[in-house]
């Protein structure tokens, strides 16, 4: 089931994630509705909080990626920690599912380490690296709260005010469904 994108503004995407328990009820066929929300919206990643649910999982599929010489993955992360980042930060223009329109310049180190549960709770800890290390770190900061734009100037901030403004209020164009905190009924 296509779930409809939660949109900048909405509370549950700045406040940090709870830990997910083994037995959360209907875990399996969330990660699918997951899953198919983020292909219907051309995405490469989505976690939990981006469609409501303030529960520390995401999941990533990157294989759009493959071809621009990055191999892609696929996986399902449940209350991921990141353990050690490192190498010299690079910029890369990001953009995200809950502000359309809308890409910066964000700087991340390329090499991270990070624990995870997968969809069967087997803990991993594994290293990523490059544009699959980047994926992660974005995701990652939704669980934490934090969005792509707080990465970015106070005054490119204050110079995208009004176009965040118009996405929380739902006028902005999108050809995905999302829930606009600020949209009159």
């Amino acid at each position: 089931m296509i779930l409809p994108v939660v949109a900048y503004g909405d509370p549950v995407l700045k406040k940090p994630a709870k830990p997910v328990e083994p037995g959360y009820p209907h875990l399996q066929e969330f990660i699918a509705d997951m899953y198919e929300t983020m292909h219907n919206a051309s995405g490469v990643g989505l976690a939990a909080p981006q469609v409501g649910l303030s529960i520390r999982l995401f999941v990533v599929d990157s294989s759009s990626f493959e071809k621009e010489g990055s191999p892609g993955f696929r996986q399902v992360f449940i209350n991921p920690e990141i353990k050690e980042e490192e190498g010299k930060e690079w910029i890369f223009n990001e953009g995200c599912l809950s502000i359309p329109g809308i890409r910066e310049d964000i700087r991340r180190q390329p090499l991270i380490r990070i624990r995870f549960a997968d969809e069967n709770f087997v803990l991993h800890e594994k290293t990523y690296d490059g544009m699959q290390a980047r994926i992660i770190q974005h995701e990652y900061d939704h669980i934490e709260g934090i969005l792509f734009t707080d990465h970015i100037s106070p005054l490119r901030k204050r110079l995208l005010k009004k176009k965040l403004l118009d996405i929380s209020k739902g006028i902005v164009d999108v050809d995905y469904r999302m829930k606009f905190p600020l949209a009159k009924k």
